[in-house]
């Protein structure tokens, strides 16, 4: 008795298909170039009335030009990170940041953006090292979490080195979250990168990694992770006895 055949494809369900495959395909492109267009809009409103008739290219042109506001402010912003690199430039930013730091409320507004940006800023490797699995909130169920680094200081007198510092985000904004110090061996270790754990928590999980082939899971088996000690390589069987000549 031969199978039976799957059902034909209508018309409506063809092209039912074929339009979500160009939503999926379309909708990126589109939300990306809008909030480009958005943030270029909104810099140009801030930053060209502020500019003299002489240095505004409407004067002479006539025509609204996007994107002025955007490279008047890039260019005074690399003038500002010039001057501030000088001397006289660092006196006066540590004076600014001194008053700043003083201001009751400000102060914490200040101070929070300031280590947000210049963490942010920095080119040190390692804020964010790998993508983990934590068990939490309960036994049994584990969320994503990216680990950072060894307890140091008071935390690391108060437990110990075998602490490592795990930031677990929020979904969908996954500049929010909280720390949590773990044993390592209670840390599961990921191989997707932290850009795809980011895009797997910005999407709630609907935008998963792919799985590693096989041949590249047996081949990292055999590469220990950070701060594990190798194990030794699987003893081979050993030959069987010879087979005793009957007598």
């Amino acid at each position: 008795m031969s199978d039976a055949e799957p059902p034909r494809q209508t018309l409506f369900g063809w092209l039912r298909g074929r339009f979500f495959a160009g939503i999926v395909i379309a909708a990126p492109i589109a939300i990306s170039i809008s909030i480009v267009y958005w943030l270029i809009t909104v810099i140009d409103a801030r930053v060209k009335p502020l500019l003299p008739p002489i240095l505004d290219p409407e004067t002479y042109t006539n025509i609204a030009i996007p994107g002025v506001g955007v490279l008047v402010a890039i260019v005074a912003l690399t003038f500002l990170g010039a001057v501030a690199t000088n001397l006289i430039g660092r006196a006066a930013l540590r004076l600014s940041d001194r008053i700043l730091s003083r201001i009751p409320v400000v102060s914490n507004i200040y101070n929070a953006f300031k280590q947000l940006f210049e963490l942010l800023a920095s080119g040190e490797q390692g804020n964010f090292q790998e993508v983990v699995l934590v068990e939490y909130p309960k036994k049994g169920t584990w969320c994503i979490g990216f680990l950072t680094a060894p307890a140091k200081g008071e935390i690391k007198t108060r437990l110990s080195d075998e602490y490592r510092g795990v930031f677990v985000p929020t979904t969908p904004n996954p500049t929010s979250g909280f720390l949590m110090y773990m044993k390592s061996e209670e840390i599961i270790r990921l191989k997707m990168s932290v850009e795809e754990g980011a895009r797997m928590i910005i999407s709630a999980g609907l935008v998963v990694p792919d799985e590693m082939p096989m041949e590249d899971q047996e081949r990292e088996k055999l590469i220990p992770l950070p701060g594990e000690v190798p194990s030794d390589e699987t003893d081979p069987a050993p030959d069987p006895e010879p087979a005793r000549a009957d007598p």
